[in-house]
């Protein structure tokens, strides 16, 4: 039997209060030496129509749950880390506000600072999730990811 993939999404920003709750857990597992923590804010980025309020963020859900196992799978097989966390916004994120906490562990830093790179460039080149960008109530474009 084939496991479900681990949700990634929220809806919404991901909250401060989550990404210290995420840090505060792993205090107890002191085989970690070292953190590598992402954090994605949405900018207020000035286009042709005005700035950038918010991002409105889709995904083909299935897929990209399957695929980020997938990417989980291959980065646990090629570092040595203890824990990896990822979460992505689903629907709308203010500028200003946190749409992606990727978070990585292990013994040494430089595993979980290398992972956490691959990870987070892995993300947005191959998950099927979308951004439409927010100008004004009547206004909005599709965003294009820059690596």
């Amino acid at each position: 039997m084939k496991h479900k993939p681990k949700n990634i999404f929220v809806g919404g920003a991901i909250p401060p209060e989550m990404i210290a709750d995420s840090v505060q857990k792993h205090s107890s597992k002191t085989e970690i030496g070292g953190h590598s923590i992402f954090l994605g804010q949405v900018r207020a980025d000035e286009k042709e129509d005005g700035i950038v309020q918010a991002i409105e963020y889709t995904a083909y859900e299935e897929m990209a749950l399957e695929k980020a196992s997938e990417i989980r799978e291959d980065i646990f097989s090629r570092y040595r880390l203890t824990c990896m966390h990822i979460f992505h916004s689903l629907g709308e994120v203010k500028a200003g506000e946190i749409c992606l906490f990727v978070f990585t562990s292990s013994v040494h830093r430089k595993e979980a600072i290398e992972a956490c790179r691959e990870l987070v460039e892995r993300i947005k080149k191959e998950l099927p999730i979308w951004g439409k960008e927010i100008i004004s109530p009547d206004k909005s474009a599709w965003k294009e990811n820059k690596f």
